[in-house]
């Protein structure tokens, strides 16, 4: 698959694709003889999840990390474990907030218009 294809897909950029490979998010994409890079479904995988995460907060040097650990091999699962068990947690509190803020408008928007009615009522 080319990058073009790729970006398509995953509805990113060429250059977010290939600065996810140069800092490390990515593993090296393989290349044609031509110099193309020819993405597998593995590295799309790669690109799903780096994406998914992303688009949750977590950072890029905390990927980078994961990948890095990924590379090493088996003997590293524990440590990546740990590290995506830490994203969990930050994404959990996140939530949490975000359902206390949504909470907060409900209990605004609950009677808004009676409310606003009356504001303007005192107007007149």
């Amino acid at each position: 698959m080319t990058i073009a294809q790729v970006a398509k897909r995953y509805e990113l950029t060429a250059d977010t694709l290939r600065y996810y490979e140069r800092v490390g998010l990515l593993p090296s994409v393989r290349r044609t003889a031509s110099g193309i890079r020819d993405y597998t479904e593995d590295d799309c995988n790669w690109v799903g999840f780096i994406k998914c995460m992303r688009s949750a907060g977590v950072s890029v040097e905390t990927l980078a990390e994961y990948v890095r650990l990924f590379r090493q091999g088996p003997e590293t699962a524990a440590a990546r474990k740990e590290l995506l068990l830490a994203q969990r947690a930050e994404i959990a509190a996140r939530i949490a907030e975000l359902t206390e803020v949504l909470h907060r408008l409900d209990v605004k928007l609950d009677g808004y218009e009676e409310t606003v009615l009356k504001c303007e009522e005192g107007l007149k």
